[in-house]
């Protein structure tokens, strides 16, 4: 099927149609909390794990096993003819259309996710075209909603619902709002009553306040903290720190300029002993100073500028804010000395750092290291060193929260406005790499559900098959059942269906 090009005044229409349609949406609300899984049929084109269809086993298998909801993370570059963006391959829309009627027939709910929509993706690599900028993107990521719009209208939102597209990263809430705004609408005038979801902002952690007024749904994501949830997972970047839960108290991994204040606030750390100080960088943004002081005494100044030389990878030169940026790999080192109380980390010159590790190291060859954030625009807070035989041996002043704080306080709270306004909320990814020792994902999953419960979120596990799962994870610490040919992980199992 070819898609025509629209004509000039498609915003408007596009505007003028919603404002139709959003009366006739009412405030429809799933009839019970949706709980199950991603499949990942069509979540990444020419990738082993998206063979480019839904298997009916797994249907069976998760109606079977108690759950209720599915949620299809799709590639849209599985269903266009030649890599032209403007033909839809029907053939393979077929396989969708098989995933809706099995939805159906096993009585769960099939939500439909453009994980990679013309226009945008947080994967690899990244569209040729922005979503968020470009007028033709946006006109054929409307027009790709509204075909299966048109294709699925009849079928209620009881079996169906549509994810607009997955994790919008750092953009302003204004271009969110447009480009939204845009796609319900593309989607309402061809069917009013689908019921629709928007991730939340900033990779699904903070709710899209501007888009309270859409009368549609918003998901948040269940990964944090991602040093257990992403614990060796080579597709991000994270600290290779130890995960434990309860988590370590976290200090902000980034470090920031003075031309990002007010997020330039130094790292505190008190009662630091007579050591010296280890520091491994994991993003240096353009030529910048890096300092240390201890007790106002310079222990450490230093320039790192990303360069093609010896010392860097991944260097590579951003256009949009002409800087490069790149991994310092040496290890920066400095001396504290004996009778300073306060060590102070900053940048004083330049954009930004992330460090993935910081520790200190006494002359008997005690370490310690410090946990670290790396979530932009969190500042840091004062440290203080308890000691190297300590448990837990830095802590802020207020000292550890438990795991449910921990949850309420960084998870929880941002949604709160999302909560206050009554909009339908929900986890559209949750889990944890198999590589996370089991005990703690198990306990750290369990904090998750009891909150999601105490507020009525459904939830996604990402994924059902594969390494986050409950089928066939490849854990090397999990006594694994036989399920229908699959290894079944019957602890994780057992705590999905107590909550």
């Amino acid at each position: 099927m070819h898609i025509k090009k629209l004509p000039a005044l498609f915003l408007a229409a596009i505007l003028s149609a919603f404002a139709i349609a959003d009366t006739q949406t009412g405030n429809w609300r799933p009839r019970e909390r949706w709980c199950g899984f991603n499949l990942l049929g069509m979540f990444v084109k020419g990738s082993a794990m998206s063979p480019g269809y839904f298997p009916e086993k797994d249907f069976r298998l998760i109606r079977e096993l108690g759950f209720n909801f599915i949620r299809l993370p799709m590639d849209y570059r599985f269903w266009i003819k030649d890599q032209d963006w403007e033909r839809i391959d029907e053939s393979v829309i077929s396989e969708i259309d098989k995933a809706v009627t099995l939805g159906r027939q096993y009585k769960l709910h099939v939500q439909l996710c453009f994980h990679r929509a013309p226009g945008y993706t947080v994967a690899k690599p990244p569209e040729p075209r922005d979503l968020f900028t470009d007028a033709e993107a946006l006109r054929v990521c409307c027009r790709h909603w509204a075909f299966f719009a048109r294709r699925y209208k009849g079928i209620p939102s009881d079996d169906l619902s549509f994810n607009l597209f997955n994790e919008p990263a750092k953009i302003s809430e204004e271009a969110y709002e447009k480009v939204a705004v845009a796609l319900v609408g593309a989607i309402r005038k061809e069917d009013p009553d689908r019921f629709i979801v928007a991730d939340g902002m900033l990779w699904g952690t903070v709710p899209a306040l501007s888009l309270f007024k859409l009368n549609i749904g918003q998901a948040m994501r269940g990964y944090k903290p991602m040093s257990i949830s992403h614990y060796r997972a080579s597709w991000v970047n994270i600290p290779d720190d130890d995960p434990a839960w309860p988590p370590r108290p976290q200090a902000s991994g980034f470090l920031y300029g003075p031309a990002k204040a007010p997020l330039n606030v130094p790292l505190l750390i008190d009662n630091i002993p007579p050591s010296t100080l280890s520091l491994k960088t994991m993003t240096v943004s353009g030529r910048v100073r890096l300092r240390a002081d201890a007790d106002g005494i310079v222990v450490l100044d230093r320039e790192l500028d990303p360069n093609e030389g010896d010392g860097w990878s991944n260097v590579v030169h951003r256009a949009e804010w002409n800087i490069k940026q790149g991994c310092y790999l040496g290890e920066i080192k400095a001396a504290l000395p004996q009778g300073a109380r306060r060590l102070a980390i900053r940048v004083t010159a330049g954009d930004w750092i992330s460090l993935s590790r910081l520790e200190i190291n006494d002359y008997d060859g005690r370490k310690a290291r410090l946990p670290l954030n790396l979530e932009w625009g969190k500042t840091n807070a004062v440290m203080r060193f308890q000691g190297f035989a300590a448990g837990t041996p830095f802590l802020p002043p207020e000292g550890a929260k438990d795991g449910i704080g921990y949850l309420r306080e960084n998870a929880l709270d941002p949604w709160r406005p999302a909560f206050d306004a009554c909009v339908f909320t929900m986890v559209g990814e949750f889990g944890a790499f198999n590589h996370t020792p089991h005990d703690i994902v198990l306990a750290w999953m369990e904090d998750n559900l009891k909150l999601w419960r105490e507020h009525g979120l459904g939830w996604a596990l990402w994924n059902f098959r594969g390494t986050f799962g409950i089928l066939d994870s490849g854990r090397a610490d999990v006594q694994y059942e036989d399920f229908h040919g699959h290894k079944l992980d019957r602890k994780m199992l057992d705590l999905l269906l107590k909550y």
